[in-house]
């Protein structure tokens, strides 16, 4: 019996308990501090965990409920190395965004979800934020003069192309749908005489993105557009631009590092907290976006979608 016990005490896991969590602790603090350094290979397995890297947290809890009921004081300390790194990475975007300053006006971006809503109730509910600049996207063709005769009288400026419509209370001309690759037109680029003085819109929908056992990560048609989009967006002279849309994809996706480069998220400068967007049910990931250069944002807001569609629309405050 008491070599038995004897045993037991000197068998590796009893030895050393600490090392059952702390091996998975830190390199899950290493991957939460450097998610780059991951291959995208195979299946653009980067891209997948950096979109859902705020949920790798949630590993945290169970790291230390199993170093605690092990009792082991290193377990618990090596658990506490990716708790504080998630807090670094994650915490200060739950901080009171925006600088208090009165917004010169406001925008809206908002994916319809296609034959998922009416055209009743989204112009209900848009005019109903008192945005001044709205887009909407994946908008059926055969719906766009019910969206038209809708959100004409809030909105007497607007162009579309596609799947993709741009209302406004001001002015609006140098439309240009552009061809980012594609079955579709990905996005429009219109000029909007504004408050605060004249400003570039790029009302945008990237091509979808899928998970499959297949091929992994499906986001290569996505990334090819989010180049071509970054790459028009920098060649832009205009100080002022503001870009709207589901971009498919988290602003920490590689694969969107080149719009992110150029341009300032206004959820990460004037909102509260992760600001997912879909599935519109129980929000996962942030894949809807106001980016901008040359303004600064006052406030961002996610709202509720009541009507049916995927996605969660996103009000902004902006000021030159």
């Amino acid at each position: 019996m008491n070599r038995r016990r004897g045993r037991a005490r000197g068998a590796p896991g009893a030895r050393r308990p600490g090392l059952l969590t702390a091996v998975p602790a830190l390199l899950l603090a290493a991957l939460l501090a450097f998610p780059g350094q991951l291959p995208d290979t195979p299946g653009h397995l980067g891209s997948l965990v950096e979109t859902a890297l705020p949920w790798f947290g949630a590993a945290v809890p169970v790291l230390l409920g199993w170093a605690a009921l092990r009792r082991s004081v290193v377990g618990v300390a090596a658990a506490l190395v990716p708790a504080v790194v998630w807090a670094c990475q994650f915490l200060p975007g739950y901080l009171p965004g925006g600088d208090g300053a009165r917004a010169d006006f406001h925008v809206l971006t908002y994916n319809v979800g296609g034959d998922r809503t009416s055209p009743a109730d989204i112009a209900r509910q848009v005019t109903g934020t008192d945005a001044d600049v709205v887009a909407l996207e994946k908008v059926p063709a055969s719906a766009l003069p019910a969206y038209e005769k809708a959100l004409g009288a809030a909105y007497p400026h607007h162009t579309t192309a596609n799947t993709l419509g741009l209302w406004s209370r001001y002015p609006v001309s140098e439309v240009a749908p552009l061809d980012l690759g594609g079955a579709w037109p990905h996005a429009i680029r219109a000029l909007i005489r504004t408050p605060g003085g004249d400003t570039v819109f790029y009302a945008v929908r990237l091509p979808s993105v899928r998970v499959r056992a297949d091929a992994g990560f499906t986001v290569e048609a996505r990334d090819r557009s989010a180049a071509e989009l970054a790459s028009r967006i920098g060649a832009d002279r205009a100080a002022r631009v503001v870009l709207l849309g589901d971009l498919n994809g988290s602003l920490r996706d590689r694969g969107l590092a080149p719009l992110a480069r150029q341009l300032v998220s206004a959820q990460h400068d004037a909102g509260r907290g992760p600001g997912f967007t879909w599935p519109a049910a129980f929000p996962l990931v942030r894949i809807d976006h106001v980016l901008v250069r040359g303004l600064r944002a006052t406030g961002a807001t996610v709202l509720p979608d009541r009507l049916g569609s995927d996605h969660r629309p996103v009000l902004v405050g902006l000021r030159g």
